[in-house]
């Protein structure tokens, strides 16, 4: 295996991720990227973490989040990440 130099060619080879930026995270729990940002405004999925400049999403806090949610015969009210954090 040669050097590998983009963050495409790194990720297959990492054990674990921490941390995902929007577009990636928004994928991770199967919806576009606008309706995360809206979830995220809306309280129901955690604010990002900062670093130089960047959103990076927890994936333990997307997790936490995303199982939070009300399955289908659930009502919605009072499910929020607020409600968890």
């Amino acid at each position: 295996m040669g050097k590998l130099t983009t963050r495409r060619e790194v990720m297959p080879f990492l054990p674990v991720v921490f941390g995902l930026p929007e577009l990636e995270a928004a994928a991770a729990i199967g919806i576009s990227a606008s309706k995360f940002r809206s979830l995220v405004g809306e309280k129901r999925m955690p604010s990002p973490r900062r670093l130089d400049g960047r959103n990076i999403w927890d994936v333990d806090e997307l997790r936490a989040a995303f199982k939070a949610l009300p399955h289908q015969d659930e009502s919605e009210k009072a499910n929020s990440w607020a409600d968890l954090a």
